[in-house]
């Protein structure tokens, strides 16, 4: 009986535990999003393409090697090459071809296109992961979100419970006599706009659950939620250091950076492939052909008969010569009309440009525009990276230090509140007063929650440019 009461308890456990939907960390948030983003895919498939042009420089310095064939039919008026009359025939013949070429030189410009497809391959992995970091910073600011509207729903309840406590209490003084029914209907006005806040708490963390899930790409909103965290405000170091120290830092490992310097290098190689097409070329050459016929053919018998070819004019005596007799016999063997019918062919060829309609000259300076432009664009990036590092220092300091003044300023609210309490408890204080004091708290407890999550988000952006990662809060 025991064993089944404890397979019962296992079993039931087990469909709970099943049954209750996945609790997302900050770490699962950020990978998920970065192996399903569609732009992370597409930058994926950029990758794959510099890596088939590189396949294609690597192929530049091959030998390019070509076979052909080709079998003809000739129908018609064709000399018969036995006898040499013309007859109406149809005559095969088969060929074949084998050329090999070779690039000796050409400006370098194989060199430099391979140099140039190894820079892309380096360049898309760096957009690549700017591009995983961007979608990190977002994830993160939308995970803190949800943590912010949990918490502000829980300051929420627990203001409710407090005013829960208080209406009760001012039943029983009114009912006593103690205090008017006016103060009971003002604690109840202000128990009804808590309840009010409390709604509006909890649709905004359902809006923020939504929004995160949304970014990853996840279509269950009902059942996505973040993980319970006893969250604690995070320590950090990070504003000893100037907004200078933590730029010279962000420079030596930003793939944005990283990424800008790459396409330098690329449009140098690109001025470099340009220079080359104003250099003569050098290839050598190979060609091989041969050719089958499948007429009939005249072979000598070994017997020779004299024919007369003219007279002795003094004499008149009959000049003859010998010719061998022949007879008609087949087409001579495949494979021995091919090696007595082939051919060779070798060489170089030299290609110096001269006028090719100032295009080759032209691309030269396109390069030299685009070579500055892309280190314009260096510069601007890293501008750009400087002005984002200060602005983000100056709003770090700037949140960390409404956060503490938000502190002080809850700390004083509710000292206020106590003693407020403690003055309408003995009726030295109306309930408009005392409604007004617990509006200030509440205030006061919602700004504080705001101020704490804004500082912790600028926090982690200003701690990403230093290279701390975003995987936990």
């Amino acid at each position: 009986m025991k064993t089944r009461i404890i397979l019962l308890t296992f079993f039931l456990t087990a469909c709970f535990a099943y049954s209750q939907p996945k609790k997302w960390t900050l770490k699962a948030c950020i990978d998920y999003a970065i192996k399903h983003n569609i732009n992370v895919q597409q930058s994926e498939l950029d990758t794959k393409d510099a890596k088939i042009d590189k396949s294609d420089a690597i192929g530049n310095f091959l030998p390019a090697l070509n076979v052909g064939a080709s079998h003809s039919w000739n129908i018609g008026l064709n000399q018969n090459i036995t006898t040499g009359l013309l007859e109406n025939q149809t005559t095969q013949f088969t060929s074949f071809q084998g050329t090999v070429r070779v690039d000796v030189f050409k400006g370098l410009q194989n060199v430099n296109t391979l140099r140039r497809a190894n820079l892309s391959i380096l360049a898309n992995r760096y957009k690549l992961e700017d591009m995983k970091d961007d979608i990190s910073l977002s994830v993160a600011n939308g995970y803190l979100q949800i943590l912010f509207s949990r918490e502000n729903l829980e300051v929420a309840k627990a203001q409710y419970a407090v005013t829960e406590q208080d209406l009760k209490k001012t039943r029983e003084l009114v009912e006593s006599g103690v205090v008017p029914k006016g103060d009971l209907l003002e604690i109840e006005a202000t128990a009804a706009n808590q309840e009010q806040q409390i709604v509006n708490a909890e649709n905004e963390l359902r809006l923020s659950r939504i929004a995160l899930a949304q970014l990853l790409l996840i279509d269950d909103y009902e059942n996505f939620d973040v993980a319970d965290e006893d969250f604690m405000l995070p320590e950090s170091g990070i504003l000893d250091h100037s907004p200078k120290n933590i730029y010279r830092k962000a420079l030596t490992f930003r793939n944005d950076i990283k990424f800008s310097k790459t396409n330098v290098e690329l449009a140098e190689k690109d001025l470099d492939i340009a220079k080359g097409a104003l250099l003569p070329t050098l290839s050598a050459f190979y060609g091989y052909d041969t050719r089958i016929s499948y007429q009939d053919r005249a072979v000598g018998t070994g017997d020779f008969e004299l024919v007369p070819i003219g007279v002795v004019p003094s004499t008149q005596e009959e000049v003859v010569t010998p010719r061998e007799l022949t007879e008609i016999s087949g087409p001579q063997p495949f494979f021995d009309q091919w090696t007595t019918n082939d051919g060779h062919s070798y060489g170089l060829q030299l290609n110096i440009p001269i006028l090719n309609g100032f295009s080759a000259k032209n691309n030269v300076k396109r390069s030299e525009v685009n070579l500055e432009r892309t280190k314009n664009q260096l510069e601007q990036d890293k501008l750009d990276l400087d002005n984002a590092i200060h602005q983000a220092w100056n709003d770090t300091r700037a949140a960390y230090k409404s956060y503490e003044a938000a502190g002080k300023a809850l700390e004083a609210r509710k000292e206020a509140h106590n003693y407020a309490r403690e003055r309408y408890n003995v009726g030295l204080m109306s309930s408009f007063d005392f409604a007004q004091a617990q509006a200030r708290v509440d205030n006061a407890e919602a700004e504080f929650v705001r101020t704490k999550y804004d500082y912790i988000f600028k926090l982690k952006v200003l701690e990403f440019y230093f290279g701390i990662p975003l995987d936990e809060l």
